[in-house]
């Protein structure tokens, strides 16, 4: 995220320490503002809009502590990160449940600051995203929200296949929005005045297929009372989107060969094939070509469809994607409510930016559909998510580390979850007090310590 036009206060009393975090973080760009105790930073918040507080813990008349619970209660798109002499499990429980981002204990590297000032800014990014309420979607998009590489790689994409009429291949797994892609394509070529006719492969029974896709006339069997064009006729001049095409049979496969090199389609009872202007777009949540392989997907259909290939990225490749989709269906589902949009508490962004989407942004929409409905209180948290989220969120490892730490880390998440109470802390780690007192010895308290 670049460092251009935001703002950071940093909050020391100690001369030596505001003056090495000014140097180093307006070297990277960033407006530094600075002050030496708790009051003056709260007449220059009043005055100026800064992104993030970086305060010490331990000043004197007003503590760090209060400085955070200040800006939390009254600056809701300004972050804060908390530094002090002295790490210790206590303090980090207070400055976490006065609402800090991030907890640095002196000394810290470059690099350090660097990271938490960078994180800082990412979550500010993301709860300004999700708050702003529905995004404005790019018409040239046709639907498609994203600002991430692999999206503006999908978009760039269907701009060139809508240069021509060659066969597209979309590929994606289910939920991904092929459907979208393909329209996409379709309504931003020349054709886009013309029909654009979804048909779902494996939605169709296989023997009522072959008259969906190419028709019938009169007599052909029994019940055909008259003659009735099929999908390929009515798309014609357009573009016919055959959704999950792996399902569809291998005798049908061959069928559509057909209509792809000859660029005819014969009705079930015709004699006469006829010609169909038509552009095929097919899409598959399955790999092709390895159903090539196991024999159950036809070679040459797959080298006739394979002409221009969208691959479309999982949800989980795309994370910085979801706090705008996030935002957009809130804002929509919202509206049809007659409702304000609800207000996402951080925890529960984290788990959702957290979260696998196995069934990608279908799964999104449908869990923020039942949010907006179901929920009783304006404020989304944690609890309201289904139950399979809120486990992920435990479960998840995240980047790994040192067990030492992966266990102080957990002993902080305990503590912090019971207020800082060590009895019932240690009875839910199944330890002693006495354990737990000497797994804490090293972290002695700020309170009782010099900042």
């Amino acid at each position: 995220m670049t460092a251009r036009n935001k703002s950071i206060l940093v909050v020391d009393d100690t001369p030596t320490a505001l003056e090495v975090i000014q140097r180093n973080l307006s070297a990277s760009g960033y407006r530094i503002y600075t002050a030496s105790n708790a009051v003056d930073a709260i007449q220059l918040l009043e005055n100026i809009p800064i992104d993030i507080v970086i305060t010490d813990y331990k000043m004197p008349k007003v503590s760090g502590l209060d400085l955070i619970r200040h800006v939390r209660e009254n600056y809701y798109n300004t972050e804060v990160i908390m530094i002090t002499g002295y790490a210790s499990v206590k303090g980090a429980v207070e400055a976490v449940k006065m609402g800090a981002e991030e907890y640095l204990p002196k000394p810290f590297t470059d690099e350090e600051l660097f990271a938490a000032v960078e994180l800082a800014l990412k979550k500010l990014e993301l709860h300004k995203t999700v708050r702003d309420g529905k995004p404005r979607v790019d018409p040239k998009s046709f639907g498609i929200l994203g600002k991430s590489k692999p999206i503006r790689m999908v978009l760039r994409d269907i701009e060139k296949a809508a240069e021509s009429t060659a066969t597209v291949l979309v590929l994606g797994e289910s939920g991904t929005g092929k459907e979208l892609v393909a329209r996409a394509v379709h309504y931003s070529s020349s054709q886009a005045s013309a029909p654009f006719v979804p048909v779902n492969c494996g939605a169709i029974p296989e023997k009522l297929l072959e008259s969906e896709l190419f028709g019938y006339v009169k007599g052909a069997f029994t019940g055909a009372n008259e003659s009735r064009a099929g999908f390929f006729q009515t798309a014609d001049g357009g573009t016919i989107f055959l959704d999950e095409i792996n399902e569809m049979s291998p005798a049908m496969q061959v069928k559509l060969l057909r209509v792809l090199q000859d660029k005819q389609v014969l009705m079930i009872g015709a004699r006469k094939a006829q010609k169909v202007n038509t552009r095929i777009v097919a899409s598959s949540n399955k790999d092709l070509r390895s159903l090539v392989e196991k024999g159950v997907f036809r070679e040459d259909l797959f080298f006739r469809l394979n002409v221009i290939t969208i691959r479309i990225p999982p949800l989980r490749e795309r994370r910085e994607d979801i706090a705008l989709l996030i935002s957009h269906f809130a804002a929509s589902f919202a509206a049809e409510q007659g409702k304000p949009a609800p207000v996402f508490s951080d925890e529960t962004l984290q788990v959702l930016m957290n979260y696998s989407w196995p069934g990608n942004i279908r799964e999104l929409e449908n869990l923020i559909q039942r949010l907006v409905i179901m929920a009783e209180n304006p404020i989304i948290k944690v609890p309201d998510l289904p139950t399979i989220m809120r486990f992920s969120a435990i479960s998840s490892p995240g980047s790994f580390r040192p067990l030492a730490e992966e266990e102080a880390a957990y002993i902080r998440m305990v503590l912090a979850g019971v207020g800082g109470n060590k009895s019932r802390a240690a009875k839910i780690l199944c330890i002693d007090r006495k354990t737990l007192r000497e797994k804490l010895k090293t972290d002695p308290d700020p309170s009782d310590q010099p900042a």
